[in-house]
């Protein structure tokens, strides 16, 4: 019953930081310098044409009442129309470049968490030897090295000497589309990959140095059992943690490496959204981002204490 609570509270938290986040949007919008109605009208359309504009968009409202008109429609995913080119409806914009942002960050994490956790489990079993000291050296430049350094290098390396992969994403594609992924994905797994890998690390050492397993190996458990079973199968909890957190950064992270590889997502659309000042996809996008890292929070928070016992009563 306890845990119910706390997880009805974390919710609760998350439906509130998910309205402070509507809130922040739609102040943004409302500052953003340009009026809506003179950019969907034109820059021919009549004073009438252009106030009947501004009184179907709500806009000669006073502003809570729009926002509280922004809410509703935002709940029923109606976020209006872009400003510019042939006025699309947000929700359409939403549902064609949402799915290859997610496909792109699900695709890092997965790679992240699947070398830091090999390499950090390798490095803990190795403590002080050359394969750890290796790992450790990696992981720190893996750390220490932004994306815009990476982005370069692999481009010149694998498309331009090379000429293995493409360089930017074409309508339509000329290659199978996973080589338009391979190096966006790795650049964007870089980081988080290093960061999984010492943690993974120092849980792993810190596992091994428990009584649980002295006793394991008096026992004579079998050294690959001893390792997985039962050293890692507990050291990877608090990596959950690291791995749920970077995966929501990973979709504002893939913002950029969208642009450089101008690839059609959701961080590319916002990107450019920005500069033309169509506050309807900014707000759309923004919104949408932070609901989604606000529920990979949420999830991780709940799963935590179900695959732990032992820590249940704590975060509860």
């Amino acid at each position: 019953m306890r845990l119910v609570k706390a997880i009805l509270l974390r919710l609760l938290f998350g439906a509130l930081s998910l309205l402070f986040i509507s809130f922040v949007t739609f102040v943004a919008g409302e500052f953003a310098p340009g009026d809506p109605a003179t950019i969907l009208g034109g820059e021919k359309a009549s004073l009438a044409t252009i106030q009947q504009i501004r009184h179907n968009l709500g806009l000669d409202m006073p502003w809570p009442s729009r926002y509280v008109r922004f809410l509703d429609h935002a709940l029923h995913g109606d976020f209006g129309v872009s400003y510019y080119s042939t006025h699309e409806p947000v929700r359409d914009i939403l549902a064609r470049t949402i799915p290859l942002t997610l496909k792109m960050a699900t695709e890092a994490i997965i790679l992240a968490s699947a070398i830091g956790i090999l390499f950090g489990a390798i490095a803990a079993i190795y403590q002080r030897k050359f394969a750890d000291k290796s790992i450790l050296t990696l992981s720190t430049l893996g750390v220490t090295t932004p994306n815009f350094v990476l982005v370069p290098i692999l481009v010149y390396i694998f498309c331009l000497r090379m000429d293995r992969l493409p360089i930017t994403w074409t309508n339509p594609l000329v290659a199978p589309e996973i080589f338009y992924f391979i190096l966006p994905v790795t650049i964007l797994s870089a980081r988080p990959a290093a960061l999984i890998t010492r943690l993974t690390r120092a849980s792993m050492i810190d596992t091994l140095d428990q009584e649980f397993i002295r006793t394991a190996v008096a026992k004579g458990v079998p050294r690959g059992r001893l390792l997985i079973r039962h050293a890692l199968r507990n050291a990877i909890l608090p990596v959950i943690t690291t791995i749920g957190t970077s995966f929501g950064f990973l979709l504002t992270g893939s913002f950029v490496l969208e642009r450089a590889f101008l690839m059609p997502g959701l961080g590319s659309t916002v990107i450019e959204a920005i500069q033309q000042i169509d506050m309807p996809v900014v707000q759309a996008g923004v919104l949408v981002t932070g609901a989604m890292f606000i529920f990979l929070n949420l999830l991780v928070d709940i799963l935590l204490p179900i695959l732990d016992p032992r820590i249940r009563e704590s975060q509860v």
